[in-house]
Formats: structure tokens, C-alpha cells, sequence
């Protein structure tokens, strides 16, 4: 079973960086309960906090976390949060999901040209996927 989930990178992230706040258009690429991935064009030392913000749902997900790893790619970086303490990691658990919701409505939208409510996505995305996603 895999500990990170994949998202397509469709889930857009803000962060900022002791006094840096970065206005670029980033993306999620990785979330579980221990900790995230995104993409970003900036370098971030490692053991640096980062203020995270995942504006998707209201209220915007939000979380201080520590900067584990950093890995340049061709033209940006891919930066790795831990987040450490059990109320974060439970939140993150909670976006992790309303992630994979907010892609399954985009997706049948796109796909099967249906606009469905927040609601009804995560029902359907519930009865379709829940059972495989991992504990």
C-alpha cells in the first residue's frame, strides 16, 4: 500500500518561507498524513519551517511544517514538508481526501460533461474509491 498519494497536479498551493512569500502559481503533487510534496521555482534550505496554504475548500487548508528534502528537476524544484505534530496530520489526512474529491468533480466534468455538487462528488467518489484508499 502506498504511504503518497499521487494527485494529478491540477491542486494549486501558496507557502511562504520565514519573511519570503511566494505569489507563484505552485502545485501539489504528493500529500499524506506525515507530510507533502509540491513543486515549486524556488530552492528551500532543508530544516526550514514553511507556512503551507492549500486554498481548494474554505476555510484554506493551512499548516506550518519543516523542510525535509529538496530535489531540483529540469525547471523547478520538488520540496518535501513533514509536518509533525497529530492535529496537523490529521488535517492533512482530511485535505488529502477533499483533494481526490475536488479532482474526481473536475474530472467528470471534464470526461462525462456533468457538473456535479461538492456533495455529490464526494458521494460518488465515497462509493467508487473510499475502500481503496489507504489507511
Amino acid at each position: 500500500m502506498r504511504e503518497f498519494i499521487r494527485h494529478p497536479l491540477d491542486v494549486p498551493i501558496s507557502y511562504s518561507l520565514a519573511e519570503s512569500v511566494f505569489d507563484d502559481a505552485d502545485y501539489l503533487k504528493d500529500i499524506s498524513a506525515g507530510g507533502l510534496c509540491f513543486c515549486s521555482k524556488h530552492d528551500m534550505p532543508i530544516e526550514s519551517t514553511v507556512h503551507i496554504k492549500i486554498p481548494i475548500k474554505e476555510p484554506e487548508f493551512e499548516a506550518d511544517g519543516l523542510v525535509v528534502w529538496s530535489v531540483h528537476c529540469t525547471d523547478y524544484y520538488e520540496i518535501g514538508v513533514s509536518f509533525r505534530d497529530e492535529d496537523t496530520e490529521f488535517n492533512v489526512r482530511m485535505m488529502e481526501q477533499v483533494c481526490h474529491i475536488e479532482h474526481y468533480r473536475k474530472e467528470v466534468l471534464a470526461k462525462e460533461g456533468r457538473t456535479i455538487s461538492d456533495e455529490e462528488a464526494a458521494v460518488e467518489w465515497i462509493k467508487k474509491f473510499a475502500k481503496d484508499f489507504p489507511r
